[in-house]
């Protein structure tokens, strides 16, 4: 995984991967935050993450109309990336557009020196697990109870290059 990924995973014509344009794209950006995840992040925890976040990459997957149709919330610290949040609208999954996103935020990882990757997915997310796992993700351990509304376990995943062990993740209880 040290090289940038060769297979970017081909997009349908008009459709693009680019760095979220805050003043163009929050509004799309909370919307495919709303309709994805119970626990969503706020206006603020975004501006916050595009204005003051020096590890921060937010990433946009924009349709031929130009509405936000997907995002990815990352961080990239050193050698690693660490997926947030990453969601495609509904009427927009199953189509490997979540797929061509993935690749592309890791890729771009790559090329910053981003050589393992990691995230949390829900237990029982079993699409965005085989997703995860379609891009070398691996389970690592879990953190219980990490997700509210409903309560779930998180799976801990990691991407690490070929003869790397993934690192033991520390386990956080939440109220």
């Amino acid at each position: 995984m040290t090289a940038p990924l060769a297979d970017l995973r081909p997009l349908p014509p008009g459709w693009i991967v680019e760095p979220l344009d805050y003043a163009r794209d929050l509004d799309g950006v909370l919307a495919v935050d709303a309709a994805s995840f119970a626990n969503h992040w706020t206006r603020e925890m975004f501006e916050w993450e595009a204005r003051h976040s020096d590890v921060a990459r937010l990433s946009v997957l924009r349709a031929p109309d130009g509405h936000v149709a997907g995002y990815c919330a990352a961080w990239v610290i050193f050698d690693e990336v660490h997926i947030n949040n990453m969601a495609v609208l509904p009427a927009h999954r199953r189509q490997g557009l979540g797929a061509a996103l993935l690749a592309r935020v890791l890729d771009a990882a790559a090329h910053e020196g981003a050589d393992r990757a990691t995230l949390e997915v829900r237990a029982s997310n079993e699409a965005a697990r085989r997703l995860y796992e379609g891009f070398g993700f691996q389970p690592a351990g879990v953190r219980p109870r990490y997700y509210t509304n409903p309560i779930e376990d998180a799976i801990v995943m990691w991407r690490v290059p070929d003869g790397r062990a993934a690192p033991r993740p520390v386990l956080l209880e939440t109220p």
